[in-house]
């Protein structure tokens, strides 16, 4: 691996791990150099194209570099059929890439739930804006900015985020309606839902950190689970 391409993996990871409490394992890998895949793994990507087979690469080399500081084996981490990681047992944690990054976190399951988006630094485009952001005290907050379509860029990545974090939970594809951005700074966003999705109420509160690095927008969510111990293992 080039040394540019080893900074910066290495500058992304240290900033997600900012973002997340003491005990989260991080990693990070340029797209392209991921290692060889393990067990079903090669199955669910033999039909890809060599682009998606190189970004699926990627970020389960990320996840075992995750899990790996956490003092867990290298382990399979196959695609379910809703496309989510299927994390070993007794694991949990989260995985997105864009363009030519991978980033991964792991935590033991029991603990937390963990959500982890990237995006571009760059504005959304305006014709989604009512797609994401369906609510109009959404769009009323991130009219208030600035610079509105680089705000909404940053609530959708909080959004995916908070999705991530809850699916392992509610197992519920949610709707862009269904998570209201409730707040949003420059390094922190609130997300709702406004309907009930078990074991979360209607109402209940998702917090959302924020940060950048080489060109992304990162968000981190995680959601403490005292009821659900080693219940929590997929999420992605």
């Amino acid at each position: 691996m080039a040394a540019e391409a080893v900074l910066t993996a290495t500058s992304a990871a240290g900033t997600v791990a900012a973002l997340f409490p003491p005990g989260i394992g991080v990693g990070a890998c340029v797209v392209g150099q991921g290692g060889p895949l393990l067990g079903a793994e090669a199955a669910a990507m033999a039909r890809a194209v060599p682009a998606r087979q190189a970004e699926f690469a990627a970020g389960r080399h990320a996840a075992r570099q995750a899990m790996a500081r956490l003092g867990l084996p290298a382990s399979p981490i196959p695609m379910g059929e809703d496309r989510a990681p299927i994390w070993p047992a007794g694991v949990t944690g989260s995985i997105t890439h864009h363009g030519a990054l991978a980033l991964a976190v792991a935590a033991r399951a029991g603990a937390l739930a963990l959500g982890l988006d990237a995006e571009p630094d760059e504005d959304l485009p305006g014709e989604l804006l009512p797609l994401i952001f369906p609510d109009p005290a959404e769009q009323r907050l991130l009219a208030a900015s600035p610079q509105p379509l680089r705000r909404a860029r940053e609530g959708f990545a909080a959004k995916e985020a908070a999705y991530k974090c809850q699916f392992p939970r509610s197992r519920q594809l949610l709707e862009f309606a269904d998570l209201r951005l409730e707040a949003l700074a420059a390094d922190a966003a609130t997300l709702r839902f406004t309907r009930a999705a078990p074991p979360y109420a209607a109402g209940a509160v998702l917090p959302v950190r924020l940060a950048r690095a080489e060109g992304l927008v990162i968000a981190a969510c995680a959601d403490p689970l005292p009821d659900l111990a080693g219940a929590a293992d997929a999420s992605g």
